[in-house]
């Protein structure tokens, strides 16, 4: 029987629509290339390929978009009907939770999944990704852990295992570890994007923004391909580098420049997009009318039913282009979300409080504002993004302490900030004018 690079059965398979799933799934695993096409040219090749079609459904229910969402439904809908092996019938399982809106559910059964089949890399990726959008730090680390001592240098992919293992490490706050982990992937493979994006993040939650600034320029030939999948991602951790040193312009013409110049639909790209231009804002830069452009963007995504990180970014945007009706609907659909799903409680716990949160700061409301995102920081790290991603409700709470003249909370935050990253000049503006004397303060009930 034929096998993927790594040694698992592929039934159903011809050697060329082998051939194919490989391709697709060494594009997934560098976020280079396209690794839809191939898969759809192996189904119609040879339509009993279950793997291929369970690899296609992961795509695009990873996504977190609706309508790739209807197509994952679909194509496990075909594959449920098939004669199924063990390896097979457990993806199928894995599918089912995730479109349910059960991620954690779906993220234990992949833990039990890749502990029996250690080398199948579609698995660990997916519940890699899958702990990320529930943002589940430890199992991040620990689902690489658990198999790592499976792989070996001369298997094809090693790479990859390491560059998943330096995020998980980052994401525990093991630095130095992820950064030499990372490192260590990207000599073996110099375009793993993920590993890229996992020495990024450590220097960011460092604050060595000029070591960052410094790393992602002398690579950038190897993440900002016109086939990078991950390119936008990338350039909005360099406009991060920049913003943490103040350089709103630099940070804005990456924005107007490589982040949003081709207009990407793609939900994951728009997420970065909204982020920086809340944050540029924030910062005091007039981003005009650039959320008109964005908000539209978000309209195809945010229903406030299938992911709450995507809907509390489309609000920014929404609240930047002055689209009120749009923030009422997806207010309304995070509160009226009874489903007795993990993500419908996603919605309800986290989602409804950091929107509100947002819409409050936005409008001017700093005693809501800081009343909100104070408690919904505790618990956003329930679902979706990094540290790096989640920092946006913490200055942004911190913004809205200062704004509303709440003195002892703007400077303990700015406190708490400067521990973390004590060179970051925007930081240390915090402290500065939390504890400037024209500062009128106010104390929260």
């Amino acid at each position: 029987m034929l096998t993927d690079r790594q040694g698992n059965a592929l039934p159903g398979a011809t050697t060329d629509t082998a051939a194919l799933y490989n391709r697709a799934v060494d594009a997934f695993n560098i976020y280079r290339g396209d690794p839809v096409t191939p898969l759809d040219q192996a189904i119609e090749a040879a339509p009993g390929f279950t793997m291929a079609r369970l690899a296609r459904a992961y795509l695009f229910a990873l996504a977190t978009e609706p309508d790739a969402a209807k197509a994952a439904s679909a194509d496990v809908a075909i594959a449920r009907t098939a004669r199924l092996n063990d390896r097979e019938a457990s993806h199928v399982a894995v599918l089912d939770r995730l479109l349910a809106g059960e991620w954690t559910a779906a993220g234990i059964a992949l833990d039990h999944h890749n502990m029996r089949y250690p080398h199948d890399l579609l698995a660990l990726q997916t519940g890699h990704l899958t702990d990320f959008y529930r943002a589940n730090a430890r199992d991040l680390r620990d689902r690489i852990a658990r198999v790592l001592p499976k792989w070996s240098p001369d298997m094809p992919a090693y790479s990859i295992v390491l560059g998943l293992y330096a995020f998980g490490l980052e994401e525990t706050g093991a630095y130095a570890r992820a950064e030499d982990t990372g490192r260590q992937a990207l000599d073996l493979q110099p375009l793993d994007c993920w590993a890229h994006h996992a020495v990024a993040h450590v220097m960011e939650m460092q604050g060595r923004a000029e070591d960052g600034i410094g790393w992602m320029t002398a690579r950038e030939p190897y993440w900002s391909g016109d086939d990078n999948l991950f390119k936008a991602h990338n350039w909005w951790h360099l406009a991060l580098c920049h913003l943490d040193l103040g350089q709103t312009h630099e940070a804005l013409a990456l924005y107007d420049g490589p982040i949003r110049q081709d207009r990407s639909a793609v939900a994951l790209d728009i997420v970065d997009a909204s982020a920086l231009l809340w944050r540029l804002a924030l910062a005091g830069q007039d981003v005009g009318n650039r959320w008109q452009e964005l908000a539209n963007a978000w309209d195809q995504h945010a229903d406030g039913r299938l992911y709450p990180f995507n809907d509390w970014h489309a609000v920014m945007a929404y609240l930047g282009a002055g689209r009120d009706d749009r923030v009422e609907q997806i207010l309304a659909a995070l509160r009226g979300n009874g489903n007795p799903t993990e993500m419908a409680a996603w919605a309800r716990t986290t989602g409804l409080p950091l929107v509100e949160g947002f819409v409050a700061f936005w409008r001017g409301d700093y005693a809501t504002a800081t009343e909100r995102l104070h408690a919904a920081r505790f618990i956003a790290n329930h679902f979706g993004g990094s540290h790096a991603q989640r920092d946006i409700i913490d200055w942004t709470l911190t913004e809205a302490a200062l704004r509303g003249g709440y003195r002892d909370l703007a400077e303990g935050l700015a406190n708490e900030r400067l521990a973390l990253k004590p060179h970051s000049p925007i930081n240390r503006s915090f402290l500065s004018r939390a504890s400037a004397p024209a500062m009128d303060e106010r104390r929260i009930a």
